[in-house]
């Protein structure tokens, strides 16, 4: 009687056992499962990283020009702001950007001096590019002001006030300054809105990365060709001294042996 008792007993606790049992197989089986899929996951970025490596190695981007290399294509300069003589022989192209400091001195310091001495005597032609910085946040907008005042003609007076007054220069200054330069404030405002010189900057910004470009100022410094675009023969970067600027335009004016362009 107390074997068949016992027996019994047994019978009961393997009875009991076998779903806990069951349902610890069930729980190793879930995290072996999470474990499969999380290794799965990571073997897809992996696989996907190494994708995006291969499309890279297979197509890689452009090389960006040294920042000393001088662009082989001549720039074209139709249609931009300029200064001087229509038919100079020489050009210097200004690829600026209103609110930057350096900007700000060779304004000041080094401008004045080349346009009294070349651009007010026909010698050269001074064009203006923008290449407002992305750290910047005034100046891609008060690029489009200069060009909007320029739509009124005083595309040169809005430069020379924006850089006499580069601590005020946000959004919300502009028309101050349009007013003060007493342009027709509601045209002004109306070509500001609409943003329609955005394309342009940017287009700006797209010449000087490929001329090797990426700091402001910067100057590219060569002789008009016949079709107006300028073949680039120097290069110089940074608030240079005004005999940086005499050195390179005066090779040009005179080269060796030929007489002069004066």
């Amino acid at each position: 009687m107390v074997r068949c008792r016992f027996a019994i007993a047994i019978c009961v606790v393997l009875f009991l056992l076998v779903p806990l049992t069951s349902a610890a197989q069930t729980t190793q089986s879930d995290d072996l499962k999470k474990s499969i899929d999380s290794l799965n996951d990571t073997q897809k970025a992996i696989l996907k990283e190494l994708q995006d490596i291969k499309k890279l190695l297979a197509n890689p981007p452009a090389a960006r020009p040294a920042a000393d290399a001088l662009p082989t294509a001549p720039i074209s300069v139709t249609g931009e702001p300029f200064k001087g003589a229509a038919n100079a022989k020489v050009a210097v192209i200004e690829f600026s950007d209103f609110q930057c400091p350096f900007c700000g001195r060779y304004d000041k310091e080094t401008y004045p001096q080349l346009i009294k001495d070349y651009v007010d005597t026909g010698k050269i032609k001074y064009v203006w590019r923008d290449y407002p910085l992305d750290f910047h946040k005034n100046a891609e907008k008060a690029a489009e002001a200069a060009h909007c005042a320029g739509e009124q003609g005083k595309f040169w007076d809005m430069h020379d006030r924006l850089f006499a007054n580069q601590q005020n220069i946000a959004a919300a200054d502009l028309p101050k300054h349009a007013e003060a330069l007493q342009l027709n404030t509601s045209m002004f405002q109306q070509c500001l809105d609409s943003g329609r010189y955005a394309a342009d900057i940017k287009k700006d910004i797209d010449v000087a990365s490929s001329a090797g470009i990426s700091g402001t100022p910067s100057f590219l410094i060569g002789t008009v060709q016949p079709n107006g675009s300028v073949k680039v023969t120097n290069k110089l970067v940074g608030a240079k001294p005004y005999a940086e600027f005499k050195s390179a335009i005066d090779k040009l004016l005179s080269p060796p042996g030929g007489g002069g362009m004066q």
